[in-house]
């Protein structure tokens, strides 16, 4: 355990201790990227930069009505759930809300961070004018639909559960004669015959009615039963040129994650898989090939106007082998046509972090590439980027003239509950963020500041609090499988000049800094932390680092 003894003095001298307060006001958020690929040289009116969706933005799909296009991702036990964009070039997307806005569609209570919201799954039904998502609240209430005439507009429906459709990642789809089908991942019929052994399951479904029928397995086991492929999911169904075209993910969602396309003469089967699969993967390619893209997989797909096909797809950005903490990112390729069947990305190449298109329309307010974001929070609601550790049920953050304010509210990051804890998505592996202070604690158990926060087992809580003698002090503590250690505790005077607290990230190296006199100068607190403690690889799941203000 690392102590620091470091006096800050303002410039009007020490002050007598102040009176503790329960509540932190944050005066400003600051987050900015570094990352060296976005870095690279491109032209942003025939080019665009990959990730199109930076961060942990998984399991995209995707949606046309018109030049509007609509994508979705998922969430997990984050709320508001099921972040959902609007762009009209497929390359700058804007996020409009959350789809799961209310406490009414969303019950996160006591579920795991990996739960549940997974894999949505967004469309435009014509036949009467209707937006459609499907999607699986793992650990809550299963597989439903949530519908809405204007998804700019925040108003979802209140979830309609789907109780005869089991698994997970169930999608719809509308047929040119108005009816409509469902398609999910499930258990086989039968017991499974290995470990990963999956089924593609389609249901009719009853859009009067919003129900489901007649259930019925079209795909068992994947592209090829004897060899015995995993984790076959994520289907999507659509019509093109008289043919029925079922894309799945297959592999499992790490370095062996692909793409793979079946095609049927009927909606209802039989469904054959295209000889030439996967038509996306990259665990063909050397691991030490530099700045790799990995894990690509779980697609989906829309046509633009002009007739052009264009991917969504997750993959991810490692460092130092299989290490990421950005999670899975949305990436964004043009579609191929090989006799008569898509190609994503040609077996062999590497996804590309610059892509040629057209129709690009270049814009300044969405987050792209090395981009920076300040937040005063002088608005009248929380930005749409901020998002909370699963449902909250008492407001215990409010936004005063001063920032932010958040109140302890009894509960920790270290616990399967929701914490006193806003943040937004770690998007960048080289990224700084920066918050402004004012807290004054009554207890060595009081503490507010800033976290990284992969889960409640693994996280850095780095803050102001009062150290065992009573002192004001900085604390950095780690969480490294569920146990927390004290990396560095610095005292200071209680001064009546802000405190302004900074992080930086380098890939594996989190390092963590203070003023007193707003930024001028730094000092550290501690410095080159491992931040591999908060990668998937290590803390394992399925989500990405968020960082955020925090109170306790």
């Amino acid at each position: 355990m690392k102590y620091i003894s470091l006096l800050i003095l303002s410039a009007i001298g020490m002050v007598s201790c102040t009176s503790g307060s329960d509540t932190a006001v944050f005066r400003y958020f600051r987050y900015a990227g570094a990352d060296k690929t976005y870095a690279l040289p491109f032209d942003s009116v025939r080019q665009y930069q990959n990730p199109v969706l930076s961060g942990f933005y998984p399991d995209p799909a995707i949606c046309r009505k018109g030049a509007d296009y609509y994508l979705v991702v998922s969430s997990f036990a984050y709320y508001p759930g099921i972040p959902i964009f609007h762009s009209l070039d497929l390359v700058h997307w804007k996020q409009t809300g959350h789809v799961l806005n209310r406490p009414s569609q969303l019950n996160l209570d006591g579920i795991r961070l990996s739960g549940g919201v997974y894999a949505p799954a967004i469309a435009y039904n014509p036949h009467n004018d209707t937006f459609y998502l499907v999607n699986t609240c793992v650990g809550g209430i299963g597989n439903f639909v949530v519908k809405t005439k204007d998804p700019m507009q925040q108003n979802w429906s209140d979830p309609i559960v789907l109780p005869k459709v089991g698994g997970i990642d169930a999608s719809i789809f509308f047929d040119d004669d108005g009816k409509a089908y469902i398609v999910n991942n499930d258990a086989p019929q039968g017991e499974p015959e290995w470990e990963g052994h999956r089924a593609i399951w389609i249901h009719r479904y009853d859009v009067a009615a919003d129900s489901t029928s007649d259930a019925k397995v079209i795909v068992d086991g994947g592209t090829d039963k004897a060899k015995h492929p995993i984790w076959i999911e994520a289907p999507h169904l659509y019509k093109i040129n008289g043919h029925y075209y079922l894309m799945c993910a297959e592999g499992g969602t790490g370095t062996q994650h692909s793409e793979v396309i079946f095609r049927s003469d009927n909606v209802m089967g039989t469904y054959i898989p295209w000889k030439n699969n996967p038509i996306l993967t990259q665990r063909d390619l050397p691991a030490d090939r530099p700045d790799p893209v990995t894990c690509a997989g779980h697609a989906d797909w829309v046509q633009t106007p002009e007739g052009e096909w264009y991917a969504v797809f997750l993959a991810c950005r490692p460092y130092e082998g299989e290490h990421f903490n950005t999670g899975r990112e949305t990436f964004l390729l043009p579609v191929k046509w090989e006799d008569e069947y898509p190609v994503i990305l040609p077996k062999g190449e590497p996804v590309p972090y610059v892509v040629e298109k057209t129709g690009i329309i270049p814009r300044n307010d969405v987050d792209k590439g090395n981009f920076s974001r300040y937040d005063d929070f002088s608005g009248n609601r929380l930005d749409d980027r901020w998002i909370f550790i699963r449902t909250p049920r008492s407001a215990w953050w409010s936004l005063t003239p001063g920032g932010l304010s958040l109140k302890p509210n009894g509960r920790s990051v270290y616990e399967q509950d929701n914490p006193a804890f806003i943040g937004s998505r770690q998007q960048h592996l080289c990224f700084e963020v920066q918050t402004e202070l004012e807290y004054h604690p009554k207890t060595a158990s009081n503490l507010a500041g800033l976290v990284c926060y992969q889960n409640e087992k693994y996280n850095f809580v780095f803050g102001k609090t009062l150290s065992a003698a009573g002192k004001a002090c900085l604390a950095l503590d780690e969480a490294k499988n569920g146990q927390v250690t004290r990396l560095a505790e610095v005292e200071i005077l209680e001064t009546r000049a802000p405190l302004t607290l900074k992080v930086v990230g380098n890939g594996a190296r989190y390092s963590f800094y203070a003023s007193l006199d707003e930024g001028a100068s730094w000092k550290p607190v501690f410095e080159d932390a491992d931040g591999k403690i908060l990668s998937t690889q290590t803390a394992g799941g399925f989500t990405g680092v968020v960082i955020g203000m925090y109170v306790q």
